[in-house]
C-alpha cells in the first residue's frame, strides 16, 4: 500500500521542510510514502473564499478515484491517540487498499463538496495549528504509528 500526503500548497518554513524530510526519509522503511502538492492558486485577490475552496477542492476530489481512499485531516474528525491510529492504519494495510491519500486542506479549509465525497476524517487534535505545523505533525504521526507496528521503541506509553 502506497500512502500519500496530498496538501494545498508548498511547504515554505524551512524548519517545516527539514522536520518533514526527516520523517518521509525515515517512513520509506515501512511504507512506500509520498508527498503531492496541489499548487497554490493564482489571481486569487478576485476571489471569495467559497471560490476559492470550490476551485481547491476539483483537484482534491481528482484524487477521489477507485483505488485510492481519501481521508481528510480536519479539526472535525475522528480523534485517536497514537495506539489507536496505529491500529487503524493496520486495518487500512489489512484490507488491500491500493493507495491511502491523506488530505491538508487550503488555509480556508475544505469546500462542502468535499466533505459530501470523502467518507473519513482524522483530526490530529482540538486546537488549530498552521497548515505548514500539521503536515509536520501528520508525517510524524505516520512515522510513530509504523514504529508502534513494528514492535520498535520510539513511543513510549
Amino acid at each position: 500500500m502506497r500512502v500519500i500526503l496530498l496538501q494545498v500548497g508548498k511547504t515554505v518554513d524551512k524548519y517545516a521542510v527539514q522536520a518533514i524530510e526527516d520523517y518521509a526519509a525515515r517512513l520509506k522503511h515501512y511504507v512506500d510514502f509520498r508527498m503531492e502538492t496541489i499548487p497554490d492558486l493564482k489571481s486569487t485577490k478576485s476571489l471569495s473564499e467559497a471560490q476559492i475552496k470550490a476551485k481547491e477542492a476539483e483537484q482534491i476530489l481528482a484524487w477521489n478515484k477507485p483505488e485510492n481512499l481519501l481521508v481528510l485531516l480536519d479539526e472535525r474528525g475522528l480523534e485517536q491517540t497514537s495506539m489507536q491510529f496505529s491500529k487503524w492504519m493496520q486495518k487500512k494495510m489489512n484490507a488491500g487498499l491500493r493507495q491511502l491519500v491523506f488530505v491538508i486542506g487550503g488555509p480556508y479549509g475544505f469546500d462542502q463538496s468535499v466533505y459530501d465525497a470523502v467518507r473519513e476524517r482524522i483530526s490530529l487534535s482540538k486546537m488549530t495549528f498552521s497548515h505548514q505545523m500539521v503536515r509536520v505533525f501528520f508525517v510524524e504521526q505516520m512515522y510513530r504509528a509504523m514504529t508502534i507496528l513494528n514492535g520498535e521503541p520510539y513511543h513510549h506509553e
